[in-house]
């Protein structure tokens, strides 16, 4: 199924986006991931796998380097990388207790 959506043509299947140019451009993701210390971390990717793998062998952001192995709790689709980053800054904004419900009902679902 095909959508216009701000001059760029969405398809349903998660692998990216097509532009009306035929250009693609990958999706981007907002994780969250569970630390071997119980916290947890929030950031953005495109290929989440990839980014998990990373940061559990130590090359990902410098807050995990030392809290592995993360394991993987949220992800949620995101239209670009900027409304990845602005998601990113939102849930990064939430209440410990808030980011733990999110992950139940995302868990849950």
């Amino acid at each position: 199924m095909w959508m216009l959506a701000k001059g760029w043509l969405l398809y349903t299947r998660a692998v990216g986006v097509l532009s009306v140019t035929g250009k693609m451009r990958p999706d981007w993701y907002v994780y969250m991931v569970r630390c071997a210390d119980d916290s947890l971390y929030t950031g953005i990717a495109i290929d989440v796998p990839a980014r998990i793998a990373a940061h559990n062998a130590g090359k990902g952001a410098r807050y995990t380097r030392s809290r592995v192995p993360v394991v993987l709790t949220y992800q949620e689709l995101a239209a670009d990388r900027a409304s990845a980053s602005r998601r990113e800054y939102a849930l990064k904004q939430l209440s410990r207790r808030e980011k733990l419900l999110l992950i139940e009902s995302y868990s849950g679902s």
